[in-house]
């Protein structure tokens, strides 16, 4: 026992020193010469608060990543539920599919659509919503796929069809407040991976439709100060949907124990 709590204590400090310093960092006047800032200020903060592009960069990467991580779930989680209960046999095929992204670097696959879609008249933006729904494919077919697992979801259908539920009815009332915490982990995740990608925002849109991880990318060479008050900034923004995600995966969780029925 004493052996887990060290490896996991070590582990802890290799993962939060990185972001301590980051955080000291875009806190501090100078620290060139000193283990610890030579002072502390406020001013990168109130520069990078006061400026519009900061805060267009964060309302685009917010719409774009949200956006498409909704288009996911609705089309992702009746598409997983549908083979997964009704055509197994055709599973295969789609775990198949669904690893594409890994075997594809983002600067290929970048290029590539580049050269495609260029002179379609397809609006580029569009394209990079696409890539971005065909990049979480992986993300969110684990994490729904295992919750459909979990929670048994055939028989939970057979059970509500034998009670004369449809089709519909057993899917939007039984199964979907089931799996509602793996939905939520899975956007989490899928959220996260978005939020964070710079590769085909870069190439394919570029500053025409500037996101975070662009706006870092031009900042950085302004100011390591100015850059660590983006990267504590956006830690703290995944910080908190994660709260506000985790809060409302478990209110749903906790309805659902409520109303399971005493035996």
């Amino acid at each position: 026992m004493r052996t887990h709590k060290i490896i996991v204590t070590i582990t802890f400090l290799y993962l939060f020193i990185p972001l301590l310093a980051t955080f000291l960092y875009s806190l501090s006047t100078t620290w060139n010469e000193t283990i610890l800032p030579e002072g502390l200020t406020l001013k990168w903060f109130v520069d990078l608060y006061n400026d519009p592009r900061f805060i267009d960069a964060l309302w685009r990467t917010i719409q774009l990543t949200g956006g498409t991580m909704i288009v996911s779930i609705l089309i992702m989680v009746p598409a997983i539920f549908a083979i997964t209960v009704y055509a197994p046999k055709y599973e295969k095929w789609l775990q198949t599919i669904v690893l594409f992204p890994y075997a594809m670097p983002g600067v290929v696959a970048a290029v590539g659509l580049l050269s495609i879609y260029s002179k379609s008249g397809l609006p580029m933006v569009i394209v990079l919503a696409g890539s971005y729904f065909v990049l979480i494919l992986p993300f969110m077919y684990q994490g729904v796929r295992n919750s459909l697992r979990t929670v048994n979801a055939k028989t939970l259908v057979e059970a509500a069809e034998l009670l004369g539920a449809s089709r519909s009815t057993a899917f939007w009332k039984v199964i979907v407040p089931n799996i509602t915490p793996g939905i939520m982990v899975s956007s989490l995740l899928s959220f996260s991976v978005l939020f964070g990608e710079f590769v085909l925002a870069n190439i394919l849109v570029g500053g025409s439709f500037e996101t975070i991880q662009i706006y870092l990318y031009r900042r950085l060479r302004e100011s390591g100060h100015l850059s660590s008050a983006i990267v504590v900034s956006y830690f703290l923004l995944l910080l908190v949907l994660s709260w506000i995600m985790v809060r409302f995966s478990r209110r749903g969780t906790l309805k659902l124990k409520k109303k399971e029925p005493i035996v």
